[in-house]
């Protein structure tokens, strides 16, 4: 009897660790791990964007000296696990656009550094081999001797008092984001006043705001703003006058404007402009066109040409219209 006890003991032993150990299978870099970065990370942590001054493309800029971002063996203490797991809607996770991560690509992600974080060399991620090895991109530089002047501290403050945070970018660095997006309706031009003197904001985001013309007057005095969030706000075409002087801009979005063609005339002097959404504006595809033929390097997302679809839908129907008429011509 002792001895059938010890048996069935060794056998739940065994089937207990077994389960363990499938549980904690080897995860494959390539095939886990990679096409989740590709799909939800590289658009904000790649070769166009480095949020938080890190990179999920390249495996020598993620794994550089300093890095909090991905900690081998340490899942809890690493940035990028930390933030994928946080709540929807919460400020830090990522990817803050679009849904969240599932469960099991969390844990997969979590199961990967815990297991040493190994990204074999010679694996490398869509984006980067998308990449032609060209010259450099012109691209802005922030002034590294930059100091923030002395009214930008009660200006954050002031923002903060409407529940913003201005939170740094990334550590040890000067440079600011602020996202009043979560406030919505609550937030007016009045409100986004102080911003004028946060001259160290490098991205806002003002989407879905009251935010009219108007406000745009603080946003006039941010030097080293790169990237600017805009859809479904009151701005208009004279607003965008105010954005000529934003010459490090890269991203702009006017999603959801009154936005015309007449407005897009504004940004023609912006050199370093790449991404610009228009989508459900007033923007023309003449409008468009015209812009980017100043700006070659800019990429103009204008939305679906439902006119060229209706077109190309009318097509076959055209066709099996005029094949039963020949049918009842021969008969």
């Amino acid at each position: 009897m002792k001895s059938r006890i010890i048996s069935l003991t060794l056998v739940a032993f065994t089937a207990l660790t077994g389960n363990r150990a499938s549980a904690q299978a080897k995860i494959d870099f390539a095939k886990d791990i990679l096409p989740i970065f590709d799909q939800s990370c590289v658009k904000c942590h790649g070769p166009e964007k480095q949020k938080g001054k890190f990179r999920l493309d390249n495996k020598e800029a993620l794994f550089k000296k300093d890095s909090t971002a991905v900690i081998p063996n340490d899942a809890a203490k690493s940035d990028l696990y930390r933030r994928i797991i946080l709540p929807k809607g919460h400020e830090d996770i990522m990817p803050n656009e679009g849904e969240p991560l599932s469960k099991p690509q969390t844990d997969l992600v979590r199961d990967w550094i815990n297991q040493g974080a190994v990204w074999p060399d010679g694996v490398v991620s869509k984006s980067a081999s998308s990449v032609a090895p060209s010259k450099p991109k012109n691209e802005p530089l922030l002034p590294k001797d930059f100091k923030p002047g002395d009214a930008e501290a009660k200006a954050i403050a002031k923002i903060g008092q409407a529940g913003v945070d201005v939170r740094p970018v990334a550590m040890s660095v000067p440079w600011r984001e602020a996202n009043f997006r979560l406030q919505g309706s609550n937030i007016t031009d009045t409100v986004i006043a102080p911003v004028k003197d946060v001259t160290s904001l490098v991205e806002l985001n003002l989407a879905n705001t009251k935010v009219t013309d108007a406000g745009l007057l603080a946003i006039k005095a941010l030097p080293y703003l790169q990237r600017l969030h805009l859809e479904l706000t009151g701005v208009t075409d004279a607003g965008l006058a105010n954005l000529k002087g934003l010459t490090n801009l890269v991203y702009l979005n006017l999603y959801g404007t009154a936005v015309s063609d007449a407005g897009l005339e504004h940004l023609a002097g912006l050199r370093y402009l790449r991404n610009l959404y228009v989508w459900q504006s007033k923007v023309t595809e003449e409008g468009a066109a015209k812009l980017k033929k100043a700006l070659p390097e800019l990429s103009i997302l204008t939305g679906w040409d439902l006119k060229s679809l209706e077109k190309k839908e009318e097509k076959p129907a055209e066709k099996s219209e005029k094949k039963e008429e020949k049918k009842e011509d021969k008969k």
